[in-house]
């Protein structure tokens, strides 16, 4: 028979009593009934047991995320089909699963040397279709500011990259809005729509990492990256065409719609997602010149 009262304090037992610190009471199941703490085992508090909970979280993948990544990238639309009609306790939410695709995206970009959304000033001055536009703005930004180019590049260059992390969200709403326009007829809530973009935006930071990766190994291969216009505009395609194949496959069972009324969404909904990145770029181009 274990004497409770002379266990108390030894976290290693899960049937001994112990002290919950949140709660501030005592405790005499594996987890506290009122907030879910667990008791602390000494060896967490030891270099090795900071070392095991270091790697356990770098290598160890949530069923929910797998699962939701699983669905997302082999039954589009399914995802949101589920999230929608309210079966959400086997799935990530859409914005968490958003987030965690963002940070898998951004870490490749950084890993890779490669740009997709924070184009250098150099590009937005030279490279972009609003390249006159932006010689214009930068040269009044620089008068205003009393700064050279040269001075106020590495400034913008800094800047333009965090921005790009922290905003890439706005990318969905435009995309929502026009979701019902498309699928009038089909009068969906407006959360259907959000939900949809957030999934689709998701699928494509994953695509554009794989991008980030391609570019990386032509340029290691001597192709050059996506500095270089032709590899630039094939990788630019291949991520339009798989974004176009993810928006057929998933309008279907999510907006009902099939035929010819399919393939006309799918090429409208592909070529605004199309404008919406190039959108994204601009938008970065002001918030960043006249915020730095």
């Amino acid at each position: 028979m274990v004497d409770s009262t002379s266990t108390a304090g030894r976290p290693d037992d899960r049937t001994a009593s112990w002290f919950c610190p949140t709660c501030q009471v005592n405790v005499a199941t594996p987890f506290c009934a009122q907030c879910g703490e667990e008791p602390l085992a000494p060896s967490e508090l030891t270099w090795r047991g900071v070392v095991e909970k270091a790697a356990h979280a770098l290598t160890s993948i949530d069923a929910r995320t797998a699962r939701s990544a699983r669905t997302l990238l082999r039954h589009p639309g399914r995802l949101t089909l589920a999230w929608t009609e309210g079966v959400r306790k086997a799935y990530v939410a859409p914005f968490q699963l958003f987030l965690i695709a963002n940070v898998l995206f951004f870490a490749i970009q950084w890993l890779t040397g490669e740009n997709v959304f924070s184009s250098s000033l150099d590009s937005h001055l030279h490279g972009q279709d609003w390249s006159e536009l932006a010689q214009t703005l930068v040269a009044r930004r620089l008068e205003a500011t009393r700064m050279s180019l040269d001075q106020y590049r590495p400034i913008f260059d800094r800047a333009v990259v965090l921005n790009a992390k922290s905003l890439i969200l706005l990318m969905t709403f435009p995309f929502a809005l026009l979701l019902p326009l498309v699928f009038l007829r089909e009068r969906r809530p407006f959360m259907t729509h959000v939900t949809f973009s957030v999934h689709l935006y998701t699928f494509l930071l994953l695509v554009f990492g794989v991008a980030l990766l391609a570019a990386r190994a032509n340029a290691l291969l001597g192709f050059g990256g996506l500095e270089t216009p032709r590899v630039d505009n094939v990788l630019s395609v291949v991520n339009l065409a798989a974004g176009a194949a993810y928006i057929h496959l998933a309008i279907g069972p999510v907006y009902g719609v099939t035929g010819a009324r399919r393939i006309a969404s799918t090429l409208v909904l592909a070529f605004a997602v199309a404008a919406i990145v190039l959108g994204y770029r601009f938008v970065l181009l002001l918030i960043t010149l006249y915020a730095t």
